[in-house]
């Protein structure tokens, strides 16, 4: 059998600096820092977390800027203002097979979505493509400041023109 070590007569194990009052003081350190990093998560859960997105209502400027028998696309917000014979009006630039923004061809007349091939009349009509339904107009109108302005999130059922 081999000898056993014997411990000398004053020791009372291996935490003998550590005292109560020191234990004590680390404990209620570590749970005052699992408290502040369970209020950061606590106040973060319960702060609203919203996406804020631009207004839905474009500002399109003064109407002498489209000129007549005019297409011009605005690719930021997603939309034509067509200048046409009866007056302005405005066309959701979304394709309406899977929501691609669609390309204005000046060269051929038409609105033509580059990823599956619809194709659109000026007018927003689908005459080609796999497309479903046709361009939605938008709601477009004139402010008191002689502005076009026109509502993004309001498709109309049916033509609406701003004459000029």
């Amino acid at each position: 059998m081999p000898d056993e070590v014997k411990k000398p007569e004053g020791d009372k194990g291996p935490c003998v600096e550590c005292s109560r009052r020191k234990f004590a003081k680390i404990g209620m350190g570590s749970v005052a820092a699992i408290g502040a990093g369970a209020s950061v998560f606590g106040y973060q859960f319960l702060s609203p977390n919203v996406l804020y997105e631009p207004s839905p209502i474009v500002d399109a400027g003064k109407p002498d800027r489209y000129p007549p028998d005019s297409v011009t696309a605005d690719t930021q917000n997603g939309i034509y203002i067509v200048h046409g014979a009866q007056g302005i009006y405005a066309l959701s630039a979304v394709c309406t097979h899977l929501g691609c923004l669609t390309a204005w061809k000046p060269e051929l007349g038409i609105i033509a979505c580059p990823c599956h091939g619809s194709k659109f009349h000026v007018d927003g009509i689908k005459f080609a493509g796999p497309a479903p339904r046709p361009l939605p107009w938008l709601k477009t109108w004139v402010d008191d400041d002689g502005n076009v302005l026109i509502d993004r999130s309001e498709p109309l059922t049916r033509e609406q023109f701003v004459r000029i």
